[in-house]
């Protein structure tokens, strides 16, 4: 498994998404595909403390066990969890979030720590200014943020790098073939000039880019696309694009979720391409997605199908 870098970590480029740990996967089933994850040589694990209503991290950290030093744990905090717990980046919350984290993974150190989703109420001299607390603690390694505008790491950036203190080293945005909106937003762009690890969230375009929704065909059942509310994502013109994209992976002996893996693998401020997994045959899946080198050429005419040229 190819390592890249996050800051001082050294992840696997194919990791391991744990939404689904006690949600739709039990503690039984979380064990299998950790052991799963690990036997493949997976050693970055991205969690949050909202996931499962907490079980996540609780179900991730007995799995894990004895092995945790020899992994990558990346957790989230700052989305409301209940009535007592309501989320945001101020200093109190953030202290009482990580202990929570903590005491959940079973662990005495988080590796990567990050903020969920940006503070409007809380500057971010404040929520930085506590997360370095943390770091200088030996409790986090490293931290990062997620779904942050070029503007909000610009900020960040600053605050850090002229008060010499822990500064973000990954961006966690929706990124993938149908949804590219980081490349014309300036987030890639951010990245690449500060070293930001960028770490593509639903890079299946929430199974859009798996090949169980074909044009034409019913959609499978109790799938997530299946619901009411997901029609918008099936429309006819994105199912053509998928179809022209089957047709172009199968055509060089490889399936589309080669390609979203291994699209977003040949992005150079890509670290890692996270996916989730409710069965241990997934994991080899994933990883086996990653291996397919896409040419220059490739890459042209993928662009030409996405964007219609």
């Amino acid at each position: 498994m190819e390592l890249r870098k996050i800051g001082s970590l050294n992840v696997s480029v194919v990791g391991l998404g744990c939404n689904n740990f006690g949600m739709r996967v039990d503690e039984a089933g979380t064990l299998a595909v950790v052991d799963a994850a690990i036997d493949a040589g997976i050693n970055f694990f991205d969690t949050a403390d909202i996931y499962g209503g907490t079980k996540s991290e609780e179900f991730l950290g007995k799995a894990l066990g004895k092995r945790r030093n020899d992994i990558i744990i990346a957790t989230k905090f700052g989305i409301k969890l209940d009535d007592e717990r309501l989320g945001g980046a101020s200093p109190a919350y953030i202290r009482q979030a990580a202990e929570d984290s903590l005491r959940r993974l079973g662990t005495d150190y988080i590796d990567l720590y990050q903020l969920h989703t940006p503070d409007a109420n809380t500057p971010i001299a404040d929520t930085l200014g506590a997360l370095n607390e943390l770091v200088v603690a030996g409790k986090v390694r490293e931290i990062g943020c997620s779904n942050f505008s070029k503007e909000q790491l610009a900020e960040a950036e600053q605050f850090s790098t002229g008060n010499n203190i822990a500064r973000f080293v990954s961006v966690q945005n929706d990124y993938s073939l149908l949804q590219r909106s980081p490349e014309t937003d300036g987030v890639l762009e951010q990245c690449a000039q500060t070293g930001l690890g960028f770490l593509p969230y639903f890079p299946l375009a929430s199974g859009l880019l798996t090949g169980k929704y074909r044009k034409g065909q019913p959609v499978p059942e109790n799938t997530r696309l299946s619901a009411p509310r997901f029609a918008d994502r099936l429309t006819d013109e994105k199912l053509e694009v998928v179809e022209k994209l089957i047709a172009f992976s199968e055509a060089r002996g490889h399936t589309i979720l080669d390609l979203a893996f291994s699209w977003l693998l040949r992005q150079p401020t890509v670290s890692s391409v996270i996916a989730g997994a409710t069965k241990p045959e997934q994991i080899a899946a994933n990883v086996g997605a990653a291996g397919w080198s896409l040419t220059d050429a490739d890459l042209a005419e993928v662009d030409g199908i996405l964007t219609g040229s």
